[in-house]
């Protein structure tokens, strides 16, 4: 078989078994699955510790254990191999449990960020056609039952949702408008294990337009990034990992959940961020490997606690997600002794380059690294055509182990995401030097990353746009130091009598469900919104414009 393999990266649910074998050939991916390994090591070092959390250590044999008991309960629910579960679980120990147990059972994760407002999880929901839900009897300070109930009332086919507090399985099915705990016993597992190759998960993505996108994920994908990242760290079952990067995302998937099991790590997982606790934690456990997004290690640095505890375990810091300072990164480096590294990548394509302990300061600090082996990639410029050769600076293409198979049931949008030729196409522009190494030099696409999460300015725009004073409205990036960019918008208003101010404007957002991250940072009043000669919102005025008018904002 030749390695012509862009025809195949649209393939909805299963990769095709001829991409698969060309890439267990190459041994980019395995025949195993993460569950197989989990199970192994359970046998071969059973107290061993597989994750320590904010309320104790769970070792692979209890790993192991916990994952049979919960598939055998969801199995008992009736589900069928192959259908999609929702989980909806902050970052510790237990969502690691309950994603290994879904995957033993033979159905398909939806990723529901624990930071998630209720539209985005009735989106999320709606769209994968999930009809049962995994959670803990609160979240936050909301009873499991009232935060279900309002996910359905804006039509999310959820009949069923399991509380796993404690260890337990209570299931609440959901008729007539109210939840009735119903018993669900344990049923066998066997035969329903799924490959490695075969869809595993569904987790969002913001893309540029519109309500986020849920992609498909193959474990194998995220078993080739473990192998990359192995060879650029020098990673071994000598190291301890933390990884701080909320789930479900495609950076904490790979750290947090793949790592452990592959590479036989301990990994340190908490269920919320808060820098000065993350530095006492890494003294505690003497963290070799760190991962967290570069909003979280400019945090940290920021800390009045960094320079009392001892980080001189620290030997590596993965960070990335968003643009990394060099200034910041040089800081870290000279007060931990430790070596910043980061792969440059999205939830579709998977790791594109990344540095490597091997590469200078200077390039590792200046270029998201080398593209990674395994890889074919292409640049092109804003007519679709080829410049890879040419070393001018152009939107990349890729298609390879780590390339997604598309959207979930979004031709639409998956005709978007690859070009004609299946590469999957970046929302950035690169240039690549002669020595192979890549530079983030523009945007194409038009998308705010705050704290390393992508958010679509489309997607701000429709929401401001629905609340009743609001005309016209532009979403902006504004430069942060911290969180490298926040979310700005710029509206006029209906009519001149009209007012708006930042805290309604939130109110009015929060009340329609709308995620936090979504919540515009700067709201700028104009009398007349500017327009192209085609009538569209002139943004490159506007952004000419933003610092003198972020001068006048509403706050």
């Amino acid at each position: 078989m030749n390695n012509d393999l862009g025809q195949y990266h649209r393939g909805p649910v299963v990769v095709p078994a001829e991409q698969a074998k060309w890439y267990r050939d190459q041994g980019w991916w395995s025949d195993e699955p993460l569950a197989v390994l989990i199970h192994r090591r359970a046998g071969d070092d059973p107290e061993g510790v597989a994750y320590i959390g904010e309320n104790g250590q769970l070792t692979w044999a209890a790993y192991d254990r916990a994952a049979d008991a919960l598939a055998a309960r969801l199995v008992g629910t009736g589900v069928e191999r192959g259908s999609r579960v929702a989980v909806f679980l902050p970052d510790g120990p237990l969502i690691h449990v309950a994603y290994v147990a879904c995957e033993r059972a033979g159905v398909v994760i939806v990723g529901v960020p624990e930071r998630a407002g209720v539209r985005e999880i009735a989106h999320l929901v709606s769209s994968c056609n999930a009809t049962l839900m995994l959670c803990l009897g609160h979240h936050r300070d909301q009873a499991a039952g009232d935060l279900v109930a309002a996910v359905r009332d804006l039509g999310a086919p959820i009949l069923r949702h399991a509380e796993l507090d404690g260890g337990g399985f209570e299931l609440y099915e959901w008729t007539s408008g109210a939840a009735v705990r119903v018993d669900s016993p344990a049923a066998g597992i066997e035969g329903r294990q799924l490959s490695p190759d075969e869809l595993w998960l569904l987790n969002l993505t913001s893309g540029t337009t519109g309500l986020p996108k849920c992609v498909e994920q193959v474990e194998d994908r995220w078993m080739y990034f473990v192998r990359i990242a192995e060879q650029a760290a020098n990673l071994s079952s000598n190291d301890v990992m933390m990884s701080i990067v909320p789930s479900p995302y495609g950076f904490s998937l790979w750290t947090a959940h793949f790592t452990p099991a592959m590479l036989g790590i301990t990994c340190v997982v908490r269920d919320h961020f808060d820098a000065a606790t993350a530095l006492r934690v890494v003294e505690k456990h003497r963290v070799t490997v760190l991962a967290c997004v570069t909003t979280q290690f400019v945090m940290m640095l920021a800390s009045p606690v960094f320079d009392d505890v001892d980080l001189s375990s620290l030997r590596v810091l993965y960070t990335g997600g968003e643009r990394v300072s060099p200034e910041k990164a040089r800081e870290w480096e000279a007060r931990t002794n430790s070596t910043i590294l980061q792969f440059y990548g999205s939830n579709e394509i998977g790791p594109f380059s990344c540095t490597s302990l091997r590469d200078d300061q200077e390039r590792r600090l200046t270029t998201v690294g080398r593209v990674v082996p395994g890889l074919e990639y292409r640049i092109y410029d804003a007519n679709g055509r080829d410049i890879t050769t040419g070393g001018a600076a152009g939107q990349p293409g890729a298609r390879g182990p780590g390339v997604c198979s598309g959207y979930w049931n979004d031709d639409a949008a998956n005709a978007q995401l690859y070009n004609a030729g299946g590469y999957l196409l970046m929302p950035d522009l690169v240039t690549i030097d002669d020595e192979g190494y890549v530079r983030i030099v523009g945007r194409k696409s038009d998308v705010i990353i705050r704290g390393g999460k992508n958010i679509s300015a489309a997607s701000v725009e429709a929401d401001v746009a629905a609340h009743p004073a609001v005309d016209m409205v532009a979403a902006l990036a504004v430069a942060d130091p911290v969180f490298g960019e926040r979310v700005g918008v710029v509206v006029s208003l209906r009519a001149p009598a009209t007012t708006l101010d930042l805290e309604g404007l939130i109110t009015f957002l929060a009340e329609r469900g709308v995620s936090k991250e979504y919540f515009p940072e700067y709201l700028v009043i104009i009398e007349e919104m500017p327009q192209s000669i085609g009538g569209k919102i002139a943004k490159s005025e506007l952004k000419a414009r933003f610092a003198e008018l972020l001068s006048h904002r509403t706050a």
